[in-house]
């Protein structure tokens, strides 16, 4: 299988260009791939495939072989790889993913490459059921939760998939390894969490480490940081566009009052193609 190895701020996954490869198994392919010391290395396996409703397909799988709806940081080096492989020729692309039709602005440089992308998120969900999150109140804003007999405030967010995002005083030495496996897998939860310990910092900027369900930790989240922002905003922590800094980078976020849509802006890179056989 031909590959593609990608990042957007260090949430790596492999591509599969599906226009001309064709991957049989591709929960036990990602499984296989993702390993960082067996396989290539990722957070996951990303095939881009024709779409007859978009400019083309993402479709995504975790380390662990589950299936994604969306990714953030794996759209944008879908939407970098469609228009730098000659899928797409033009800057403004729609890619179909598990979580709807996404709207994507492209920056070329002068090299003919994408630098950076912006990516119309869409609107966030916030009703309890939608995300999902067991609750008695229909949105679940700073409110208890409790973890390992510690009791936190989360807030949480559908961006397309669910998250829980949690202020903590100091989020470099928080114990993500141990506290992210028992949020993500917490019964409050049925389709399991992505959950963000975050730090604000002022009313422009928020420190951010994620724990994604099926991945661990990842060095960045472009869901997340988009549910952090629209968590920072209903708590009044932050104005409506904010950076979200991560172990990988900075993302630009910003939740249009006027639309409601959640914008997300970041770079996206290639770093090697290759051949593994599976």
């Amino acid at each position: 299988m031909k590959f593609t190895k990608m990042h957007g701020i260090g949430n790596d996954y492999v591509y599969v260009n599906c226009f001309e490869e064709k991957v049989e198994d591709p929960n036990s392919a990602a499984i296989r791939v993702s390993d960082r010391h067996f396989g290539i290395g990722s957070d996951g396996l990303i095939l881009i495939k024709p779409s007859e409703d978009a400019d083309c397909e993402m479709d995504m799988y975790n380390a662990d072989g589950s299936r994604g709806a969306m990714c953030g940081n794996g759209i944008r080096c879908v939407a970098k790889y469609a228009y730098d492989h000659g899928i797409v020729n033009k800057k403004q692309i729609t890619v179909a993913t598990g979580s709807g039709i996404k709207t994507l602005d492209l920056t070329v440089g002068e090299d003919n490459k994408v630098t950076l992308v912006k990516v119309n998120m869409g609107k966030p969900g916030l009703n309890a059921g939608q995300i999902p999150v067991v609750a008695e109140k229909e949105q679940v804003i700073d409110a208890p939760i409790t973890v390992d007999g510690a009791e936190y405030r989360m807030t949480c967010v559908s961006m397309g998939n669910p998250h829980a995002v949690v202020c903590v005083e100091d989020v470099d030495s928080f114990p993500l390894e141990k506290v992210g496996p028992l949020f993500e897998h917490h019964t409050c939860f049925p389709d399991r969490v992505n959950a963000e310990f975050i730090r604000v910092m002022d009313r422009k900027n928020v420190q951010m480490r994620v724990w994604e369900r099926g991945a661990g930790e990842t060095w960045a989240c472009g869901t997340g940081a988009c549910a952090v922002a629209v968590a920072c905003i209903l708590n009044g922590y932050t104005d409506r566009e904010v950076t979200v800094h991560l172990r990988g980078g900075d993302l630009q976020i910003l939740w249009d009052e006027e639309s409601g849509d959640v914008y997300m802006t970041g770079p996206a890179e290639e770093v090697f193609t290759g051949e593994i056989f599976l």
